[in-house]
């Protein structure tokens, strides 16, 4: 089943617009391999929904040496034979299965899809992981990098209009550090089908198609970036002060108050906020 998950921080949906083709998807591992990139990770929204161009992207990673690694809430599981033969491609190829799971995405918090998904990737040797978000209430931990096990709903993109308001409040002045990302010292970055390289989802430091992987990574300089800059210094906290943003006395979390914040501010620095959908504007959600 493709979704709409009110959890979801990037706004993923069946009405998304952007795709990446077979010479995006080798043109982007040539220049991920000439900047030193180890792992790759196919992601979406759902990446199985494109499954024959995911399976020659995956072949191909493998081929020039990145440890490869997807991340797909198992719809396509219905069985376990049928997971097998989705997954029966990857053999060999795979360095991790991440499965997203919980009572966002279904009726239970490992849906039947994703027991099925793990059980076939067991039987075909790849690793497994889990990704699994907490619903409201829940004492779950904030998260650093790559969610696995359960982790805390982080309140951006679609979570900051669908989940914020029935979420408890925090003083805005609270959050003086972004507690997701490492600003300075990227290990990971996210890349859409439009060449924007993401340093968080939302937060542009370029563009491949415009400007090689290397280049981007080599010319960052987090303190002279309009977004990061602030964010590194004092947090979400510090882009309401330095631009005099208005804002509400209380949010649900850090992430919260920046996707407020950036919302703000995307008229004023539209190449560093983007794209639309990121934000909710893809013509079908606002």
């Amino acid at each position: 089943m493709h979704r709409a998950c009110e959890h979801c921080f990037v706004w993923g949906s069946p009405r998304q617009r952007g795709v990446f083709g077979l010479e995006q998807i080798e043109q982007v591992l040539e220049q991920a391999k000439e900047a030193g990139v180890e792992w790759v990770y196919f992601e979406g929204g759902e990446p199985f929904i494109y499954y024959n161009v995911l399976i020659k992207g995956v072949q191909r990673a493998k081929e020039m040496g990145f440890a490869v690694g997807i991340v797909s809430n198992a719809y396509w599981a219905a069985s376990v034979a049928e997971a097998v033969e989705h997954l029966r491609p990857f053999e060999g190829r795979l360095s991790d299965l991440t499965v997203s799971s919980d009572l966002y995405h279904a009726d239970q918090e490992l849906s039947e899809e994703s027991q099925n998904a793990i059980v076939a990737a067991k039987w075909l040797d790849i690793p497994t992981g889990m990704i699994s978000i907490a619903k409201l209430g829940d004492d779950a931990p904030q998260t650093h990098g790559q969610i696995k096990d359960q982790g805390a709903v982080m309140y951006r993109g679609r979570a900051a209009v669908t989940l914020a308001l029935h979420a408890d409040g925090h003083s805005w002045s609270e959050f003086t550090r972004c507690p997701h990302e490492d600003l300075r010292e990227p290990g990971r970055a996210h890349l859409d089908p439009f060449g924007n390289l993401h340093i968080c989802q939302g937060i542009v430091i370029g563009n491949i198609f415009e400007k090689p992987l290397k280049d981007i990574c080599d010319d960052y300089h987090v303190e002279a970036h309009p977004i990061c800059g602030p964010l590194l210094d004092g947090g979400p906290a510090a882009l309401i002060s330095e631009y005099n943003l208005p804002h509400e006395s209380k949010v649900a979390d850090a992430c919260h108050l920046c996707y407020e914040a950036r919302l703000a501010l995307r008229a004023r620095f539209p190449e560093l906020l983007k794209p639309d959908q990121m934000y909710g504007l893809n013509g079908s959600e606002t």
